[in-house]
């Protein structure tokens, strides 16, 4: 009869709390009745004690599981060891010390619910009672309020059955004054509820645990934020869609996505709700795009401010989303990646067993639509020496955005041959200045000079132009996707293409630029390489790179040649050491104008592709 009244409510709750989703649709919530269905009991976050018990029958059988909590108790033990977190501010930032509490609480939580050892619980109460003593969250930075929020609404909850009714009082007070009291502020003053990038996840997420934490004894602080957050969360998870890309790249793809993990988490273990979230388009097909833009090499498509030569690593939300859209492929891509790395306390959180069967093949080549596009090609998945390459399109207003509109990137025989530097510093003076002849443009790594993509008359790209894949196709033995980069060079050209294509039987890549120039200019292509560069005449180059050989060959125009650069900058930029750039300059270009380079790695059977049958692009 409970559970039958429980289902009542709930049903009532939502037909009041929310529109149906039609595209564009906003979620409209009733405060007054966002707590109806709240769990009062604790833990409700996260990992309810029902659900661990259900961990501990199968743990038993599971060695995956195993592998899980033993990774966590040792990560728990090293954190035992470490002094209490003190208040301390990278430059305007203290979100590293956010973020110690955060993989402080779950490691040293988790460990004390897993084993009932109160060592674990002393060591985490300890510091969450010191960050609650700081003077404040550093609101200014609202990431750092948020992830703070967060570990605090975490902590309490996981702890609240150990904490003497004292020590509750003292992080309650800290939670609500630091960053529960702030989020309300935010909520009617701050840009970051109105954004559509990972600010928008971490800010709502980190509060919505917080404030659940204590929503039993205060409760209009869940109230507010709840319908807030779940207003403001459409914003950021429709740029998901229709695809699942993420326009920040590989790597705020999981700072966005995790923390969209933790807020629905926290929803539905404390209200038994996600208001509807989870059927916003794009969100089920998210976790592709970690998946298909990992390289052979483990190295991601590197768009945006990545970290340099950022890798494919454990993502526990890929746990989530298997779960949420009972989807194995994602579970199985996971449970690879902690084969060979650790795992994290919310691997357990989140944890699903390995598939018993086989998913469905990926398929070789993906498209990703969405504010930013991006086309990814391979020759295999299980070769680690495989062919791969993947070109992007999109916006170069896009948050954390280079000016790198079809720029491309290749790995083959385990060597990431043409790559993208990644971010550099962002304190360095006017980072994060995005306009027209905004200083952010004036840094090497940032601008078109350092990125895989045309440059006409020695500029960058426009800082506003935007782009599109206009045609994609894949078959058996080759695959392909043209780019319109009109956009990005209308200064110099009336109409810009470039087409990136997997040929020869998927041995060998080629990069077609088109060009119709109405103002005479200098039109370069440039390659960013680790390789040893090697150039020869009749437009050809030997790239060398440990141990490995790629050939590059300039296919039109005819008499075209190579020449060799350096990407290497002064201080305060990243130095860019031994990394160079394989370039082709075409000096006064005008009228139509193909540029066409072919990539041929030299594969273990000592074939190199040479030549490949060119047509205009119009044609692919």
């Amino acid at each position: 009869m409970a559970k039958m009244y429980r289902f009542i409510v709930l049903a009532t709750v939502l037909a009041c709390c929310f529109a149906a989703l039609a595209p564009g649709a906003e979620i409209v919530v009733d405060s007054s009745r966002v707590l109806t269905t709240l769990d009062k009991a604790h833990p409700r976050l996260m990992l309810k004690d029902k659900d661990l018990a259900n961990l501990r029958k199968q743990y038993a059988k599971d060695y995956g599981l195993q592998k899980c909590i033993k990774d966590c108790l040792e990560r728990a033990d090293s954190y035992y060891k470490k002094p209490m977190l003190t208040y301390k501010k990278i430059g305007p930032r203290l979100l590293s010390v956010s973020r110690e509490c955060v993989s402080r609480t779950y490691a040293l939580g988790l460990a004390y619910r897993w084993t009932g050892e109160e060592k674990y619980a002393r060591k985490a109460a300890d510091n969450l009672l010191a960050v609650c003593a700081f003077k404040d969250w550093n609101p200014s930075h609202f990431l750092d309020t948020a992830e703070m929020s967060h570990a605090v609404g975490v902590g309490y909850d996981w702890l609240y059955s150990y904490l003497d009714a004292p020590t509750r009082r003292k992080i309650k007070a800290g939670l609500i004054k630091n960053g529960l009291e702030e989020g309300l502020i935010g909520y009617k003053k701050s840009w970051w509820a109105k954004s559509e990038h990972n600010w928008n996840q971490v800010c709502n997420g980190g509060l919505i645990v917080g404030a659940l934490a204590i929503a039993e004894s205060d409760p209009k602080y869940a109230e507010q934020i709840i319908a807030a957050a779940v207003r403001s969360f459409p914003l950021a998870l429709k740029s998901y869609g229709p695809d699942g890309a993420w326009g920040e790249g590989p790597g705020y793809w999981h700072y966005a996505s995790r923390y969209t993990a933790y807020g629905l988490t926290a929803l539905e273990t404390a209200l038994g709700t996600d208001f509807g979230l989870l059927s916003i388009e794009g969100l089920d097909k998210a976790a592709n795009f970690p998946i298909y833009m990992t390289g052979p090499t483990g190295m991601y498509l590197n768009l945006a401010d990545s970290g340099e030569r950022n890798s494919r690593r454990t993502l526990p939300c890929l746990f989530w989303f298997a779960r949420v859209y009972n989807n194995p492929l994602f579970a199985e891509a996971e449970h690879a990646e902690l084969a060979k790395r650790d795992a994290s306390p919310e691997h357990v959180v989140w944890y699903v067993p390995a598939p018993r069967k086989k998913p469905p093949a990926k398929d070789l080549d993906r498209i990703f639509r969405g504010p930013v596009e991006v086309a990814v090609m391979r020759s295999s998945w299980d070769d680690p020496e495989a062919l791969f390459v993947g070109v992007k399109a999109g916006y170069n207003q896009v948050n954390h955005g280079h000016l790198d509109l079809g720029n491309f990137e290749l790995d083959a025989l385990g060597v990431r041959w043409a790559r993208d530097l990644g971010s550099d510093n962002y304190n360095m003076p006017g980072y994060w200045d995005r306009k027209r002849g905004g200083r952010r443009w004036s840094y090497y790594r940032l601008n078109s000079k350092s990125h895989n993509v045309p440059l006409l008359g020695g500029e960058d790209q426009d800082a506003y132009a935007k782009s599109s894949i206009i045609k994609f196709e894949s078959s058996k033995s080759s695959a392909f996707a043209v780019v319109d980069l009109t956009g990005a060079y209308e200064k110099f050209a009336r109409k810009t293409t470039r087409g990136v294509a997997i040929v020869q039987g998927r041995r060998a890549v080629l990069v077609q630029d088109e060009f119709e120039i109405e103002k005479p200019c200098e039109v370069a292509w440039g390659m960013t390489t680790d390789a040893k560069i090697d150039i020869t005449k009749g437009g050809a180059a030997v790239l060398n790179l440990r141990g490995k050989v790629l050939a590059a060959h300039i296919l039109s125009p005819a008499d075209a040649e190579f020449t060799v650069e350096s990407a290497e900058q002064k201080p305060p930029e990243k130095s860019n050491k031994g990394v160079s750039r394989l370039m082709v300059r075409l000096p006064n270009a005008k009228g139509n104008l193909r540029l066409a380079i072919l990539l041929s790695p030299a594969w273990k059977d000592g074939s190199v592709v040479k030549t490949a049958k060119l047509k205009p692009l119009s044609q692919w």
